[in-house]
């Protein structure tokens, strides 16, 4: 899958601006979506002569980018990048503009790094998230492979961050039905992490993508994962978190995607499992509904679907006319009654 010739000098910037600044970073993030790649490069190329200036550093390093020969080593390992106006380019990323921040990370993506021959706004187009722990139970991975191998074999595109435990049960599911998966990274599309999933990043592009919004060659960070999570949040209709204890990164995923008024679903667990004490939770607070099969998230999906357009045509429908009176004439007060004849 080729990107189309968009605007040359834009692609190019982004390019520079991914390059050396953390996924994920709002305070470009924000500018480059309100103000354009283009001038904020210019902005952060010069504050590279302030020393005291936030962007100093990213300023010094943009100075040793050279955008098309990243390019053309991207293009080397079978990598493009796509940018907001490729016609590739998933419409609803544009949700994470208005979404906040969490943990400093926050801002619609000034691209994505991409490896498989789909095509990523076709796949986006029908996904739903399926996430959960890393030190996931065999109740765990065996819930997020049957869902996935369902939605799959429905039609529906699974994400997931490639991670241990119910992230990889949920990316075997899909490929298991023969359906397409996305595999949103915490580091470079090229990089296989952690080092056991190997293999299965492999087979990945041969049905779905392998995303990333680092580019080639960056190891993974914290930061980096916690980055990772609003785009696989972002990429779908919805998210199923699985499995997760209290302090699980899959519940960031969870709030993203509340953050962009998207439906959050949760697999319940026994309530003697830690693992599912945070999923759990989210069911109890009313912060996520309770799923048990993939119908049951095509059905939460289809009537957030229909909600949120119902409500859309409330707000466009316009206010009725004032309804008037036939009786165009307004009389004064009552004359006063004629005084009784003695």
């Amino acid at each position: 899958m080729s990107t189309p010739p968009a605007d040359v000098a834009d692609r190019l910037a982004r390019v520079k601006l991914s390059s050396v600044i953390e996924p994920g970073d709002l305070r470009v993030t924000g500018l480059v979506s309100e103000l354009g790649a283009g001038k904020v490069l210019d902005y952060l190329e010069a504050a590279g002569d302030v020393e005291n200036h936030w962007g100093f550093t990213i300023g010094q390093e943009l100075a040793h980018v050279d955008p098309g020969k990243v390019l053309e080593q991207a293009a080397g390992r079978g990598i493009r990048f796509v940018i907001p106006g490729d016609t590739e380019w998933p419409d609803q990323l544009a949700g994470l503009r208005g979404a906040g921040a969490l943990h400093d990370r926050g801002g619609e993506p000034v691209g994505l790094w991409v490896r498989g021959g789909a095509d990523l706004h076709q796949l986006a187009a029908n996904a739903v998230a399926v996430v959960g722990s890393r030190a996931a139970t065999d109740y765990g991975t065996h819930q997020a492979n049957e869902l996935s191998r369902d939605l799959a074999a429905m039609g529906h595109t699974v994400v997931s961050g490639l991670a241990y435990g119910v992230d990889q049960a949920a990316h075997r599911g899909a490929l298991l039905a023969g359906g397409p998966t996305i595999a949103v990274m915490p580091c470079g599309a090229d990089r296989p992490y952690p080092a056991a999933h190997a293999q299965l990043l492999e087979a990945v592009p041969d049905r779905g993508l392998v995303v990333a919004e680092a580019p080639p060659g960056t190891a993974p960070t914290r930061a980096r994962f916690l980055a990772r999570n609003r785009i696989v949040a972002s990429l779908a209709e919805g998210t199923v978190v699985v499995e997760g204890a209290f302090r699980s990164g899959a519940l960031t995923t969870a709030h993203w995607t509340g953050a962009l008024h998207r439906p959050v679903m949760g697999v319940p667990g026994p309530v003697t499992s830690a693992a599912s004490a945070g999923v759990n939770q989210l069911i109890r607070l009313g912060q996520a509904s309770m799923v048990t099969s993939a119908q049951e998230v095509i059905t939460d999906l289809t009537t957030h679907a229909h909600s949120t357009m119902a409500a859309a045509a409330q707000v466009d429908e316009p206010f009725p006319a004032p309804v008037r009176s036939a009786q165009t004439h307004i009389g004064g007060p009552p004359a006063p009654a004629a005084a009784p004849r003695r």
